[in-house]
């Protein structure tokens, strides 16, 4: 049995590690594919576009969302976010488990669209932990990191929309947790359905021999 591959929507607060975690899964195991959003904002320092994102401009980014060329779209800190189409569902046609790394608008629309999909909230061990990862960044302004702080305090009203919360304390730990629960999630019904419906047949095909 070919099985597809499972959509892993991985969510966190800004600072939370969401990206370090990611790096670490698929390192650690070769049947994840990242995949690339598209953002309207600046790159960072060290930051590859292609790589960690596809950097355009706002007018291109609004020309993709009438071409309905994204799987979801948000506006988060006054910067457009959106996961590309094609790709997405070319990995997982192939059987590998797409992560995408949104945040909670965005993984609310995947939730509508995807009944399937994974849905994980990466936690940081604690409240202050959380804040002094953002500041130890050293990346933004006061002001942008307030707002991020800001933002945390939305997002944490919606954590509980998400099946799973896992701990990013150590982040080779908190991959090979993520690792565990997408493998034993492959074992749903829902992700099943094809081959449940074909064993099905044979089995009432075969019961009428008898």
């Amino acid at each position: 049995m070919k099985q597809k591959g499972s959509l892993v929507v991985i969510s966190g607060f800004s600072g939370v590690g969401k990206g370090t975690v990611i790096k670490e899964l698929m390192q650690l195991h070769e049947q994840y594919a990242l995949s690339v959003s598209c953002t309207t904002r600046a790159p960072r320092e060290g930051e590859v576009d292609g790589k960690d994102y596809f950097f355009i401009t706002r007018d291109r980014f609004e020309e993709m969302i009438e071409q309905e060329a994204f799987f979801e779209y948000a506006l988060y800190c006054d910067h457009y976010y959106g996961t590309p189409r094609p790709f997405v569902e070319k990995q997982l046609e192939e059987g590998r488990h797409v992560l995408l790394e949104i945040e909670v608008q965005g993984a609310m629309t995947m939730k509508a669209k995807c009944p399937e999909a994974i849905l994980i909230f990466i936690m940081p061990p604690s409240g202050q932990e959380l804040i002094n990862r953002l500041c130890a960044r050293g990346t933004e302004t006061k002001e942008a990191i307030a707002q991020r702080v800001h933002k945390a305090v939305v997002e944490a009203e919606s954590i509980e929309n998400y099946e799973y919360v896992v701990v990013n304390d150590v982040p080779s730990l908190c991959a090979e947790r993520i690792h565990g629960l997408v493998e034993a999630l492959q074992m749903r019904t829902i992700v099943n359905g094809p081959f449940v419906k074909e064993v099905r047949g044979q089995v009432i095909q075969s019961a009428e021999d008898f």
